[in-house]
């Protein structure tokens, strides 16, 4: 008799830890992107750090617009496409050079994201490195079916294209204003 009950009971915890696996929604997502800049770090934390200028070096950005809520600052970011992002600065550290955000509302297909952008002295003199990390969930939350455009590729894709786009002219804009 003890022998079927434990069998009961594996059974049992066996089933509960499955349907406990199969139910815990998304796994978070992650893109870390870094570019080496042939300019000073200085200059590069100062642009990095100039939270309601981000469209003077992303080239998805067509203007930024800051605002203060009490002690909170945020940014609305209106992309050359046509859609807004809404932002919220979380700490921007001069002595670490690492500035931290969250995005507030956006029209990207992710969730909950979290993000921070730091800069480093290169290996070389005059060099910088620059790192953007950016943590957050696709879309859809629950488990699937995962409806179209909602899947964890498409928020990969979205934020790899934002990094990408953004390193890339943060290099051009601080390399060409020597």
């Amino acid at each position: 008799m003890k022998k079927f009950l434990a069998l009961i009971a594996l059974s049992l915890s066996t089933s509960l830890v499955s349907f406990t696996a199969a139910a815990h929604g998304p796994s978070p997502l992650k893109v870390d992107k870094s570019v080496t800049i042939k300019a000073d770090p200085a200059k590069v934390w100062a642009l990095v750090k100039d939270f309601g200028n981000m469209q003077k070096w992303h080239p998805a950005v067509a203007s930024t617009k800051l605002e203060k809520k009490g002690e909170d600052t945020f940014r609305t970011l209106t992309l050359k496409s046509g859609g807004t992002i809404y932002e919220k600065l979380r700490s921007a550290d001069d002595a670490d050079m690492k500035l931290k955000y969250e995005i507030v509302t956006s029209g990207l297909p992710l969730t909950d994201y979290n993000a921070f952008m730091a800069v480093s002295k290169g290996a070389n003199p005059g060099e910088t490195n620059v790192r953007w990390v950016g943590r957050f969930y696709r879309l859809y939350k629950l488990n699937p079916p995962i409806p179209p455009g909602q899947d964890d590729e498409t928020a990969l894709k979205a934020i790899d294209d934002i990094f990408d786009a953004g390193l890339a002219g943060l290099k051009k804009t601080a390399e060409s204003s020597k």
